[in-house]
């Protein structure tokens, strides 16, 4: 398989005609190959714009949802960003292509140690195994949060290590109910959330 072409008409079919305008997250989609965090019994259809097994009861998301959480948040070279649910790494080796600085926890421990091995060519990424909730309290505070499991409620620990003026993407809602991919901005102290669209990630677990 042509994995080069493929990324490149999943950037042209898939991310453009669905809005994904930032070309720095573009760039980034079309530079992070996607095939090295997926297992190779589907290659075939990992530029497909669809999410994809993992093991674990986890998934990579489909492309499209990892290239609109990302521009959402408008991350430039130097942020500091926290990713709940590391998961494959693919989410975290997007940001890092930006230039952020990455710090990526994941619950399930298998998980966390294949990501740390397939993220190592980046020195701008540390990943951890551990429970998101408790977020990364020595590398407090973040300019972004981007949490790609779900949690029935903003976790409110997370808030707080969210840098004033900062931003949070999350989706919210129970596991085979609705859950709604939410923007949140921190000002001053306050929150501010702003509904985007009907998501369906994994559950975030509590530990």
């Amino acid at each position: 398989m042509d994995f080069e072409s493929a990324r490149n008409k999943m950037v042209e079919e898939q991310l453009k005609p669905r809005g994904i305008k930032s070309q720095a997250v573009l760039s980034a989609m079309t530079g992070v190959p996607r095939h090295l965090y997926v297992p190779e019994n589907l290659q075939a259809r990992v530029y497909d714009d669809m999410p994809l097994p993992i093991g674990f009861g986890a998934t990579i998301s489909q492309p499209y949802i990892v290239a609109y959480m990302t521009e959402q948040l408008e991350v430039f070279p130097g942020m500091k960003v926290l990713e709940v649910g590391t998961g494959s790494g693919y989410q975290a080796a997007v940001l890092a292509e930006l230039g952020c600085e990455v710090y990526t926890i994941e619950y399930v421990k298998e998980l966390a140690e294949r990501a740390e091995k397939t993220l190592s060519g980046f020195n701008n990424i540390k990943v951890r195994h551990g429970n998101g909730y408790n977020g990364w309290v020595e590398e407090v505070p973040f300019d972004v949060i981007i949490i790609t499991a779900a949690p029935p409620q903003i976790p409110e620990k997370l808030i707080g290590q969210l840098k004033d003026n900062g931003k949070m993407i999350v989706p919210i809602g129970e596991a085979g109910a609705v859950q709604l991919l939410k923007l949140i901005t921190k000002h001053n102290s306050r929150v501010n959330e702003e509904i985007l669209l009907p998501v369906n990630f994994v559950p975030m677990v509590k530990g």
